[in-house]
C-alpha cells in the first residue's frame, strides 16, 4: 500500500531565541500542499521572501545549518527539520520574522510536542521517497569523516563520534526506523567544548546561549576566575563542573546525549535532500558542512536517476500487455518498420515497450554488415512508435488513426546497439493531451545503460 503525504492539521506558533543572533524570533509553522516540502517564509523582510529548504541553498554551515533565497536567509534549521522529518511530516510553510530559528531547549522536543498536540492531515498524492539502490559513499579523509548511505526498504541511521576527548570519548547512536525518532532521539541537546565556548563568546556568537539549551563539556582544566567569567556570562551563580566533565551540574537525558544529538542533526541536514528517503545512513564523524556535502551527493545521485528511475528491468516472458499482433492492429506498421515487439506497461500518462534487435533484420544487409549497428534513427522510429501506442490509447478505434511525428529535440545516442540487445523504451507524457498533441520524454535502455534518450512531439490524426 502506498503512504500518502501528511501536512500538519492546524498551525503551530512557536517563539524564541535564536542562538547565535540572541535575537527573539516567533514562527508560525503552516499547513502546505501536497509536493510542497518545507519552505520559510520571511515574513519580517519587503516582499515576503520564501526559501526552499534544499542543499543547493545551503550558504552556510560553520555553527549550524544557514539556507538563503531570493535575497533572505534563515539560519540554524536543523532541529526544526529533524523534527518534521522524525515526524515523517512532508509539507508544511514557516513563516518567520527573523533570521535564526529559535533554539528553545537546544533539541527537537518542544517542536514534537507542538506537531503532535496540532495533529497531522493526510493529503492525496503519495509520499515521494527517494529509495537508496546503489551505496553512495563520502569521505574527509582529514577529517576522518565518513558517510554512507546502503539499500533499505525504510529509514535507518547510525552515528558514530569521536572527538579524541578523555572527557566525552567513543559514542555511538542509533535509530532502527525514522519512528523510533521522537522517543530515542528528538530530546538529545546540543553540544559544544569548553574551548570553543570561549572562541563563540569571543567572536560574538551565541547571543542566546544558555545553560538550558546546551550541554558544555569541560576538556581542560578550569579555574574559579574563568568559572566566575562563565557566571557572569550566563547570568548565573551556580556555574560548576561536574565529576562528568560537564558543565554546571547539568542532568544528561542520555548517557550517550551528543551522539544522540549529531544524529538528530543529520537528520535534520538531510531533509536538503528535498525528499523522504529510503535507505541506511551509516556516519562516522558527521558534522554540518559533511551532512550538507552528503545531502549534495544524493541529490546529484537523484539527478542522474532522473531520466532511468522509471526503467525497471523486465522479464523477457513476463506476459505483455500487448504482443506483435495486438501491436499490429493498433500501429499500421509493418515488417520491416514496425520496430515494437511488446508493449510491457501502459497508463494514462507513460508506455513501456520492448524491441529485440536480432542480425536477421533485413537493415543489417546494408547498416555496416560488418560491424552491425542499430542506427541511432531508428531507435528514434522504435520510441516514437512506443509512445504512439500510448497516444492511440487515448480513442476508442487506434486502428482509424495515424501518428504523425511533429517535432523531435534533444536526442543524444550514447551507446551503440547491437544484434542481441534488448531495448526498452519508455516514453512519459511531460503535458496532457490537447487535441490529439502529445509531448514526451523518451528514454531507451540496454540493461541498465541509457543508449538512447530524446523529447517528442506527435499528433494522431483521423484516417481520411
Amino acid at each position: 500500500m502506498n503512504v500518502k503525504q501528511r501536512t500538519i492539521k492546524q498551525d503551530v506558533v512557536i517563539s524564541g531565541v535564536g542562538l547565535h543572533t540572541g535575537k527573539t524570533v516567533s514562527m508560525t509553522i503552516k499547513q502546505a500542499p501536497e509536493n510542497h516540502w518545507y519552505k520559510f517564509k520571511r515574513i519580517d523582510l519587503e516582499g515576503q521572501p520564501e526559501i526552499l529548504v534544499d542543499a543547493d541553498n545551503v550558504t552556510d554551515t560553520s555553527r549550524g545549518t544557514t539556507i538563503s533565497q531570493n535575497g533572505a536567509s534563515v539560519s540554524t534549521i536543523e532541529h526544526l527539520m529533524a523534527a518534521l522529518v522524525g515526524l515523517q511530516i512532508d509539507n508544511v510553510l514557516i513563516e518567520i520574522d527573523g533570521p535564526e530559528v529559535p533554539i528553545l531547549d537546544g533539541s527537537s522536543a518542544i517542536f514534537i510536542d507542538k506537531f503532535e498536540e496540532a495533529g497531522f492531515e493526510e493529503l492525496e498524492a503519495d509520499r515521494d521517497y527517494f529509495e537508496i539502490q546503489h551505496a553512495i559513499h563520502y569521505i574527509e579523509s582529514e577529517r576522518k569523516v565518513e558517510i554512507m548511505a546502503m539499500p533499505l526498504d525504510g529509514y535507518r541511521l547510525t552515528c558514530m563520534i569521536d572527538f579524541n576527548s578523555p572527557v566525552l570519548g567513543s559514542q555511538h547512536a542509533a535509530i532502527n526506523t525514522i519512528e523510533d525518532f521522537s522517543k530515542e532521539i528528538s530530546s538529545s541537546r546540543t553540544f559544544c567544548f569548553l574551548h570553543e565556548l570561549e572562541m563563540l563568546v569571543d567572536n560574538g556568537l551565541i547571543k542566546g546561549g544558555d545553560l538550558s539549551n546546551a550541554i558544555v563539556i569541560v576538556d581542560k582544566e578550569t579555574s574559579p576566575e574563568e568559572l566566575k567569567k562563565l557566571s557572569h556570562l550566563f547570568n548565573r551563580d551556580d556555574v560548576t563542573v561536574a565529576k562528568e566533565g560537564i558543565l554546571s551540574n547539568i542532568q544528561l537525558r542520555h548517557q550517550n546525549e551528543p551522539a544522540r544529538h549529531k544524529l538528530l542533526d543529520m537528520v535534520g541536514d538531510l531533509a536538503l535532500v528535498g525528499r523522504p528517503l529510503k535507505g541506511h545512513v551509516m556516519a562516522a564523524r558527521p558534522g554540518h558542512a559533511a551532512n550538507v556535502a552528503f545531502a549534495k551527493k544524493i541529490k546529484e545521485q537523484i539527478r542522474k536517476d532522473k531520466n532511468t528511475k522509471k526503467i525497471k528491468v523486465y522479464d523477457p516472458n513476463m506476459t505483455p500487455v500487448y504482443d506483435t499482433v495486438q501491436i499490429m492492429k493498433i500501429l499500421p506498421h509493418r515488417q520491416p518498420m514496425l520496430m515494437v515487439d511488446k508493449i510491457l506497461e501502459l497508463t494514462e500518462n507513460h508506455v513501456v515497450g520492448l524491441k529485440n534487435v536480432t542480425m536477421n533484420e533485413d537493415l543489417f544487409m546494408g547498416h555496416f554488415p560488418g560491424a552491425p549497428i542499430f542506427p541511432g534513427v531508428l531507435q528514434i522510429e522504435a520510441m516514437a512508435q512506443t509512445g504512439g501506442i500510448l497516444v492511440l490509447n487515448t480513442v476508442p478505434d487506434p486502428e482509424n488513426w495515424l501518428t504523425l511525428f511533429l517535432k523531435i529535440e534533444n536526442a543524444r545516442f550514447k551507446v551503440q546497439v547491437s544484434p542481441g540487445d534488448t531495448i526498452i523504451f519508455r516514453c512519459d507524457l511531460t503535458e496532457p493531451i490537447r487535441r490529439g498533441i502529445a509531448k514526451m520524454k523518451g528514454v531507451a535502455m540496454v540493461g541498465e545503460k541509457v543508449v538512447c534518450e530524446a523529447e517528442l512531439m506527435a499528433q494522431i490524426v483521423k484516417v481520411k
